[in-house]
């Protein structure tokens, strides 16, 4: 049987990856899609409370393919435990369409400041800090870009760091607010500050095929099944296939690129359903496993031209893998303590918080040190909906002790029935180290006997400083809105759905993996599209900034291919 000829070849297929297939297939283009998870369509996802906490459906099981994660002990020494060892998964929605298929769809910009950090605030000690080798001007028209093509909701105020835009307005309405929304503008204007409406990655209008956000009251961490969210696989792969030159082959994990000799890429190797061993030929490969599994996939592919894991001759595959820094907080609102009216509004349920303050994105106080530092974003939301969530995290009482019978029933029928607890999170600049990077794993495999990725996770202490002193701002916010029970928890624990780097761009081979454009200095077809690229990763959440540098990226291919067809 005669091999179809495909002029591009993408692994992965969230957000880094749908950009790609969507402008290639369009232009006409042959693109192949190779995504190691099912495919789940609309129609099978639900708002099943089992499922998305206490069962492996949307990740891999971790007996069939966990990761070593290296963190310091009491004693300073480090550490390594398997994922399967401690049930603490570092997967992120393994399925087209990946994680964008489960996010909440909280889009911020970067702002002008994060891509040159260095040269802004200046080194840290014992921070690997550099600054981008492109500039905010360069994704501008791709975040404009994403907002349309992708759907993104929300309106736009001015506030003391607001990034430039082309355009004042987003593309869709924003989405209905609860009644607590209008309550943090007031309590933040009272403090001196402004709390902005945060965009959303939903459609708050029907759209083409796509219906609009319908409240379900189940959104972070559930597939969408009314296909309102942004997700890589309704918003850009779906429309790719309907050009007829893109193909996806769900089940399909890639274990090996293989090269000719001169520095590219000519076969892609990877385990289909049947656990066969089958490879694909392209003329462009495109990465975007997500941050740890793409330096992971570069490391296994040695060979004679790279012994070290392709290109990686620089030995710079892995490392100054970032996250992002802060942690959590909340306060909570009893309803006897609040006039009827409001507490029936508060009790609305589905209704979107979506604010954030980003007044503190450049902290200039002698708090934390003699001249300005990058700061961050803190968000608003309610906690969320999920009964069994909340049940497990009051399981106990205030001194640890497992609580059951008529005890927990009271304390749950409280829980539920007389209180709104509204939470919120902290994102701050996760400073890339030495000790945070990626390697594989020399004893355990994965069940197709691969090594699997170790992790080693060092955070930098001034990110511990930065988050507590947002959770300290945002302390004080609840506390002028009333709030009791008022807490917060910043760690150098990283959550495992925000990962960035291990593949940074920049103009010094010797230094970074890929060249401002996402190619990889040494292979001439191998591009890395996915969060890896990142040198630092800002103080937001980084989904709207992967897809629209991946837009930048599919751009750069296009116009490299019609060159060579011209």
């Amino acid at each position: 049987m005669k091999t179809k000829h495909y002029n591009i070849c993408i692994i992965g297929s969230g957000a880094g990856a749908s950009p790609v297939a969507y402008q290639l297939s369009k232009n006409g283009f042959n693109v192949i899609v190779l995504e190691k998870g099912p495919w789940f369509k609309t129609g099978d996802f639900s708002k099943d409370e089992i499922v998305s906490t206490r069962r492996e459906v949307y990740t891999p099981r971790l007996q069939d393919e966990q990761h070593v994660i290296e963190t310091k002990n009491n004693d300073g020494k480090w550490e390594a435990k398997s994922t399967y060892s401690t049930g603490i998964s570092y997967w992120n929605g393994n399925m087209v369409g990946g994680s964008t298929n489960l996010m909440s769809g909280y889009f911020h910009r970067m702002k002008p400041k994060d891509f040159k950090l260095l040269t802004n605030y200046g080194p840290i000690e014992g921070a690997n800090i550099v600054d981008w080798p492109i500039d905010y001007d360069h994704l501008e028209p791709y975040y404009t870009k994403v907002e349309k093509a992708v759907g993104v909701s929300g309106r736009t105020v001015d506030h003391s760091t607001l990034e430039p835009r082309s355009n004042s307005s987003f593309p869709y309405p924003p989405l209905v607010e609860n009644h607590i929304s209008g309550w943090i503008d007031k309590s933040a204007n009272e403090l001196g500050y402004t709390a902005v409406p945060v965009p959303r990655a939903i459609l708050s209008l029907p759209e083409g095929t796509r219906n609009s956000c319908y409240y379900s009251n189940y959104c972070g961490s559930y597939g969408c099944s009314s296909d309102a969210k942004g997700s890589a696989r309704v918003a850009l792969l779906d429309k790719a296939i309907k050009t007829g030159n893109c193909t996806i082959f769900a089940n399909s994990k890639v274990f090996k690129l293989e090269t000719n000799g001169s520095g590219k890429i000519t076969k892609a190797w990877y385990y289909d359903e049947d656990n066969k061993k089958l490879n694909i030929r392209a003329e462009i490969f495109v990465v975007a496993c997500q941050a740890v599994e793409t330096s992971r996939l570069l490391l296994m592919s040695k060979n004679t031209e790279f012994p070290d894991g392709l290109a990686n001759n620089s030995g710079m595959v892995g490392k100054n893998l970032i996250f992002s820094a802060g942690g959590v907080g909340s306060g909570v609102f009893r309803f006897d303590s609040l006039q009827k009216e409001v507490a029936e509004k508060l009790k609305t349920p589905g209704l979107f918080v979506n604010r954030a303050i980003q007044h503190w994105y450049e902290i200039d106080d002698e708090e934390i040190s003699g001249k300005k530092v990058k700061g961050g974003t803190v968000d608003f939301l309610f906690e969320h909906a999920n009964g069994i969530s909340k049940m497990i995290r009051n399981k106990k009482n205030s001194n640890g002790e497992l609580i059951y019978g008529s005890s927990l029933k009271s304390k749950m029928r409280d829980i539920f029935l007389n209180q709104k607890k509204l939470n919120f999170e902290v994102f701050a600049d996760w400073l890339p180290t030495d000790n945070c990077f990626v390697s594989l794993d020399e004893n355990i495999k994965d069940k197709w006997g691969d090594p699997v990725a170790k992790i080693r996770i060092g955070s930098h202490p001034h990110d511990i400083i930065v988050g507590s002193y947002l959770a300290k701002k945002a302390e004080k916010l609840l506390e002028n809105m009333g709030a009791t029970q008022i807490r917060s928890s910043i760690s150098g624990a990283p959550p495992a759905n925000l990962m960035a780097g291990g593949c940074r761009f920049g103009n010094d081979p010797d230094k970074t993996v890929l060249n401002s454009n996402c190619k990889a200095h040494e292979v001439e077809n191998l591009y890395i599209t996915d969060g890896s690229f990142m040198p630092t990763g800002g103080s937001v959440t980084y989904t709207w900034t992967i897809y629209a540098n991946a837009f930048r990226v599919a751009d750069i291919i296009l116009n490299r291919l019609n060159r060579k067809i011209k």
